[in-house]
């Protein structure tokens, strides 16, 4: 698949090295925001400096990381002691433990928000299996395979998600990005070798081709229906505050070409993206 053109709403960056930035790359962390209408001039370090609308967006953002988060733990949770090798539950219970830390981290800038972030807090430490925003964090992982699939394919895309915020615009925001991203990366190369190990091994490991292609099935459409709809005004909306750099459509563009490539190396293949999609 051929790299996207950008989108006329997300006008490249104008610090020195920012290509690789808008490519997925990382910069040397910087004061000034540098996309956006308000490119140049100093990142916001406090909500009180945040026009209501940018502030109801950025609650918005992290009330929905921090419910991925916490939901992520729970169907991760049955398999801490049921993994088929040693290593394997203790990688299991690595990404637990990175899951409560990033809901950590988003529930510290929802406090900044003061009672309402609070609020926010709350209902989402009450939320139980099932009562999640997004249909990926509903589903149980009933099988191995189902495991090697979510960390491979649900948790790239969060992976998308948390590189569109870097070097954004909302200081504590962009600052909490690095260890998050370099945390995360340990959650997809683990997804990745979990599949490639059924492909390759079957029952000598556990599960097989057929097995590891079945959960394929079951969560790549979920995986895209999380970069959210189309011809979002939302996301545009982002890009224009400095929070995220592209739209909804251009991030699965990417990981579609990405995903589409890793697939392919492992013999697997990926259904049409229209398959049992429910968000377009």
């Amino acid at each position: 698949m051929a790299e996207p053109t950008p989108a006329p709403s997300a006008p490249a960056p104008t610090r020195a090295g920012s290509p690789s930035l808008k490519d997925g790359g990382t910069v040397v962390p910087v004061r000034e925001i540098l996309w956006g209408s308000a490119a140049g001039a100093h990142k916001y370090e406090t909500a009180e400096e945040l026009e209501p609308e940018m502030a109801k967006l950025i609650v918005k953002l992290m009330v929905v990381q921090a419910d991925t988060e916490f939901a992520s733990i729970q169907q991760h949770r049955p398999w801490l002691d049921s993994a088929p090798t040693l290593e394997d539950r203790w990688i299991e219970s690595r990404i637990v433990a990175d899951e409560a830390r990033h809901g950590l981290q988003a529930c510290r800038i929802l406090r900044d928000f003061g009672e309402e972030g609070q609020r926010y807090i709350d209902e989402l430490l009450a939320k139980r299996e099932g009562e999640h925003k997004l249909d990926a964090f509903n589903m149980k992982f009933d099988t191995w395979a189902d495991v090697g699939a979510f960390t491979c394919f649900v948790d790239r895309v969060g992976v998308y998600q948390l590189r569109a915020f870097q070097e954004c615009s909302y200081g504590p925001l962009a600052r909490a990005m690095p260890l998050m991203l370099s945390e995360e990366q340990l959650h997809l190369n683990f997804g990745a070798s979990v599949l490639r190990r059924m492909v390759q091994d079957g029952a000598k490991y556990t599960g097989s081709k057929e097995e590891a292609q079945g959960a394929i099935q079951k969560w790549y459409p979920r995986a895209l229906d999380m970069f959210g709809h189309s011809n979002s005004a939302t996301s545009r909306r982002a890009i224009e505050f400095g929070l995220k750099r592209w739209t909804n459509e251009e991030a699965r563009a990417r990981y579609v070409q990405e995903v589409s490539a890793l697939t392919a190396k492992m013999g697997l293949e990926l259904p049409p993206d229209g398959f049992d999609r429910r968000v377009l």
